[in-house]
């Protein structure tokens, strides 16, 4: 089958960075399924793990948001046959979804929305399996309360973002009162066309600008930026016994203890942790996928697009990586699957 990834980790300004071959073709066993890709998206995962790719030689391939049908399925598998069309975000430590077939575990897959085609479709998995985990499983909130949740406001740092354009989403079907940031006039029109109800400038201190939208703390934060630069402000603005959850890993040591007078606490959000660790309660991601599958049929949650980038080829990838790492990206970056 064909596939496209690399051998060594260059800058994305190598017009060789990517390369496409013939790989072997996985058979399916146990709960994996075999799926035919026939759209892709790129999250910033992509190329952090490019960037750290070992200098061994050996074949990388790419991608964790994919759609599909289904080609075979592993004698264990009892969620999906033959010819069934899915999507999901895959597990970070198995090879990507940058290629003609790939393997997945059932437990992390659900039959994809039929609204929407296979690359739309792929925009959505991998943020928004990450921003409902953030607010429903880690900050605890209970998404059916929405009349108990009403009064209680989270803070969003870059709403913009793939995962930010989702977790505005989720917070407004919970009752929730948002309030996001973003620093251009078209990401503020994004977050704002998201469902934002306060839209604040993250290059710009926050404290001051929450204060004067009225707040004097939040109840929930959920930083989908870089964590060492908002770990204070955050800490600062929570309000007591409420929550602070980061998507990105912290480069620096921070001062816990200025959580502890508030009783408020802290969680890092990371979606690949059920498939990493083949956890007992994997299958709920196939759940969580069915639900928004649902959400999105009934046109209660916005797909979250930001360009098509058509054919997915080593210099269209090259771009899409490019264009992430300059953090300019509103929405995600979609293909339609291989080139020919």
């Amino acid at each position: 089958m064909k596939a496209i990834g690399l051998k060594i980790a260059r800058p994305v300004t190598d017009e060789n960075l990517f390369e496409q071959t013939d790989i072997e073709t996985p058979t399916a066993t146990g709960h994996d399924i075999l799926v035919r890709v026939k759209g892709v998206a790129v999250n910033p995962v992509d190329f952090k793990v490019r960037r750290g790719k070992a200098d061994d030689g050996a074949f990388k391939v790419l991608g964790w948001d994919a759609a599909g049908v289904v080609e075979a399925v592993g004698d264990k598998v009892m969620l999906f046959n033959k010819g069934d069309e899915v999507w999901y975000a895959g597990d970070v430590t198995r090879p990507g979804s940058n290629s003609e077939l790939q393997l997945v575990d059932e437990r992390i897959v659900a039959l994809k929305p039929k609204k929407l085609d296979f690359a739309t479709a792929a925009a959505l998995p991998l943020t928004t399996i990450t921003a409902w985990e953030a607010m429903f499983d880690r900050m605890k909130i209970d998404r059916t309360a929405v009349s108990a949740n009403q009064g209680k406001s989270i803070l969003i740092i870059n709403g913009a973002g793939g995962v930010g354009s989702i977790a505005i989403q989720l917070a407004k079907m919970a009752g929730l009162t948002v309030i996001a940031t973003a620093s251009r006039p078209e990401t503020i029109s994004w977050v704002t066309k998201m469902g934002a109800d306060h839209v604040i400038n993250h290059r710009q201190p926050l404290k001051e600008q929450v204060e004067g939208a009225g707040f004097a703390a939040v109840e929930y934060v959920l930083c989908t930026s870089e964590t060492d630069e908002y770990w204070d402000v955050m800490c600062d603005l929570v309000a007591p016994q409420g929550h602070v959850v980061t998507i990105t890993e912290a480069k620096n040591n921070h001062n816990v203890d200025l959580l502890k007078a508030k009783s408020a606490s802290f969680s890092y959000e990371f979606m690949f942790t059920r498939s990493m660790f083949q956890t007992g309660d994997m299958v709920e991601q196939h759940k969580l996928l069915s639900e928004v599958a649902a959400l999105v049929d009934g046109d209660a949650l916005q797909v979250t697009t930001g360009e098509n980038f058509g054919a997915l080829t080593p210099e269209s990838l090259r771009k899409a990586h490019a264009l992430l790492e300059s953090g300019k990206a509103i929405g995600k970056i979609i293909f339609d699957g291989l080139g020919a």
